[in-house]
């Protein structure tokens, strides 16, 4: 790997390094219900939502009554956005013409941008109108994040609480995480994301004629908004086809460089949110700490395997070295604007976090590059993983491990001063195998 990319890897982990306890103990206060000097410009928004929605912020909700919130909430919102896409033609903001989804492709792209995992199986710039792609797909990058983090700090309340039985209130938290986290931090990525070029407006496709005197077909619309927020809600649904590679989603190298740093600082801070909510700094950063090294270890083999190439190649008369106009390595489905190092740490990231973004395809990666990759995603999205649930899964993890270290060592295990006995580890259980039997069982289905 070449001197430009263990700088920019060393500056990405620096950065992250440097912001994400600040970021952390933020939304430790937002979370705690603190009064803080933003009051003044949140506050009045929020207890407008609070009346016109009936919300009562002062009652909080025990586990089951959270979680028919959660549920109820978005189920809503997968009809919603269902609905927008199947009528788009006859709604504004829909300058290319673009006519209504079909119903299949509809109901895919609700439930995968409701849950947060937004595969796409469309091309953005061909099939969503703008008010599609704002209304529909943006709100939901928002608000399924801010689920996934509403859930997450419920689930710290109830490590950390003793003697209560309530775990806070699902609508506070959703509308506290958007207004006082995601809103401010997407605002500001936004700005920075003009700033490196990439587009926002209302136009549609604009006609030009090349140099080689053929014409193009330029996309417009409004995308720093929400590439923005695609990224620090670690949703990686793209405006574009090809998503990051497209250079307007992306800009310059230090736009790419930002979408990166989006990607990874929600996650990482969330460690010191949850040390600071159970009132132990220690937690926050043994997290953390845990967090980094995977992430890290990911970081760094990728950039090698893919900038060293596939030795294979060099047998045909591939040249893989790095020339004035190559950045050498395995270049095979990657941006030339990034090279092999920038795309693999992205990809190192964003299989990390379950960001579904790429800047460089997959499938195009030696066999040993594919192969990180693959272990990143079976790692189960703990370091750090998604926004809340990487969180949640490692601390699963975490009980698991000391309720094992106890059997060992002949004591009763304890995680933040509670016993983890039967009842808890079949809970954890639960946890660690109802993903594979869904995936397994459909599959076999």
């Amino acid at each position: 790997m070449s001197a430009a990319g263990w700088g920019e890897l060393i500056a990405l982990a620096v950065l992250l390094a440097v912001t994400a306890p600040w970021l952390g103990r933020y939304m430790a206060h937002v979370y705690e219900g603190g009064s803080s000097r933003l009051d003044r410009v949140f506050g009045p928004l929020e207890r407008f939502v609070y009346r016109v929605c009936r919300i009562d912020p002062e009652r909080e909700q025990r586990w089951n009554a959270y979680t028919i919130s959660l549920l109820a909430f978005s189920a809503v919102g997968v009809l919603l956005l269902y609905l927008i896409q199947r009528i788009q033609s006859n709604l504004p903001f829909n300058p290319t013409d673009m006519v209504n989804v079909a119903p299949a492709l509809s109901f895919n792209t609700a439930v995968s941008f409701v849950t947060n995992t937004n595969w796409q199986s469309y091309g953005g710039e061909n099939t969503l109108s703008h008010l599609t792609q704002m209304m529909g797909l943006t709100v939901q990058n928002f608000v399924s994040a801010a689920v996934g983090m509403a859930a997450m700090a419920a689930f710290i309340r109830g490590l950390a609480r003793a003697g209560r039985r309530t775990i806070g209130n699902f609508w506070v938290d959703l509308i506290r995480t958007t207004f006082r986290i995601l809103v401010p931090l997407a605002f500001v990525g936004a700005i920075i994301l003009l700033a490196c070029g990439v587009i926002q407006n209302t136009h549609g496709f604009t006609t030009v004629h090349t140099i080689a005197g053929s014409t193009q077909k330029i996309p417009g619309g409004p995308v720093a908004s929400q590439i923005s927020i695609k990224q620090l809600g670690t949703n990686g649904g793209g405006f574009f086809n090809v998503n990051s590679a497209h250079p307007f989603e992306g800009g310059t190298k230090l736009g790419d460089f930002f979408e990166l740093y989006a990607i990874t600082i929600v996650p990482f801070a969330l460690a010191f949110t949850f040390g600071r909510m159970v009132k132990d700094k220690r937690q926050g950063y043994a997290v953390f700490a845990i967090m980094a090294v995977l992430w890290l270890a990911a970081s760094v083999a990728l950039p090698i395997i893919e900038s060293g190439g596939n030795p294979k190649l060099d047998t045909g008369g591939v040249t893989q070295a790095v020339t004035a106009t190559s950045p050498g390595g395995n270049m095979e489905g990657k941006e030339v604007r990034n090279g092999p190092v920038s795309s693999a740490i992205w990809s190192a990231s964003t299989t990390l976090t379950s960001n579904g973004s790429v800047n460089g395809m997959h499938d195009s990666y030696t066999p040993l590059g594919g192969l990180v990759t693959m272990a990143d995603m079976k790692l189960g999205e703990i370091a750090p993983g998604g926004v809340g649930t990487g969180l949640v899964g490692l601390l699963i993890l975490a009980i698991l491990s000391v309720f094992i270290a106890g059997l060992m060592v002949g004591r009763t295990p304890e995680y933040l001063g509670k016993k983890i006995e039967g009842r808890e580890m079949k809970l954890a259980m639960l946890y660690v195998l109802v993903f594979p039997l869904i995936i397994l069982g459909l599959s076999a289905w």
